[in-house]
């Protein structure tokens, strides 16, 4: 952490850069996930260091207004919020300096650890029998969000595809939120899916989402970014095909958008 007195040495440009990343720095602290060396050790509390350095940013001449605003409620607050004052700040300075965060800059906090203190492995709640089959998925953001979504939703099982991207991907890693580790999955062909399972698929075309049938246990198929299920998917998705019904003119959803609309179904129908 840098001596509050030595920022003002600083010039603007170089003064918004260690403030972002100080900023960045404190709320790793706060989630505790610091980096070794980074932890906060500073001699004045830490909300009260976050606070200055805060009002340094809200005096910023470039600060447009509703920045300004925003920055400023959070240091008016009656219960000041560490984490989200230094959040807001961090992506304050970013847009000044004109550096955009990708998702993969994200500070998030590390959600519960599939395995206790102990060593033993944490009972996960699952609706028995609902899985999802990911045909051909590119991304590997996109692959982490459907793994995050079956395991939010309680689905079962994931299965993948061989073309599938990896689901070790740093990125998958990152956007599933440690939920491939929790759920697990399993590689396989189409023609190698339970034969005594219904299966059907998320594509368009099909049955409105709302007036669909959902199986009390079954796989759902869902396609690549680019073409969707393929053909030979939609041959194998005997129990039918899901639609989601839209409005506008793209009329297109990501695919992890779209798995999500579709559990929340399914496991409405369940309960």
């Amino acid at each position: 952490m840098i001596e509050l007195s030595k920022l003002h040495q600083l010039e603007p440009g170089q003064k918004r850069r260690k403030l972002a990343l100080t900023f960045g720095a404190l709320e790793r602290d706060i989630c505790g996930i610091a980096e070794k060396g980074m932890e906060y050790t500073y001699k004045m509390p830490r909300a009260e260091y976050i606070r200055c350095l805060a009002q340094i940013v809200v005096r910023d001449p470039q600060i447009s207004p509703a920045q300004h605003e925003q920055l400023q409620s959070l240091l008016d607050a009656d219960l000041f919020d560490e984490k989200r004052t230094c959040n807001v700040a961090r992506n304050i300075l970013l847009a000044i300096i004109g550096t955009f965060p990708a998702e993969w800059d994200l500070i998030i906090a590390p959600h519960q650890s599939p395995v206790d203190e102990n060593g033993i492995v944490r009972q996960r709640a699952f609706f028995p029998g609902v899985c999802v089959y990911a045909e051909d998925i590119r991304s590997p953001f996109n692959l982490g969000s459907v793994f995050r979504t079956a395991e939010a939703m309680g689905a079962e099982k994931v299965y993948i595809s061989p073309l599938c991207t990896d689901p070790e991907h740093p990125k998958a890693q990152r956007g599933s939120m440690g939920c491939i580790e929790t759920l697990g999955y399993e590689r396989i062909a189409l023609e190698d899916l339970p034969q005594d399972m219904p299966v059907f698929v998320l594509e368009t075309g099909g049955t409105p989402i709302e007036e669909f049938a959902f199986p009390q246990k079954g796989i759902c198929i869902i396609g690549s970014e680019e073409l969707g299920v393929s053909p030979k998917a939609l041959e194998r998705a005997t129990y039918g095909r899901v639609s989601i019904p839209m409005t506008g003119l793209k009329a297109s959803l990501n695919v992890g958008v779209a798995f999500g609309i579709l559990m929340q179904k399914w496991v409405e129908s369940l309960r």
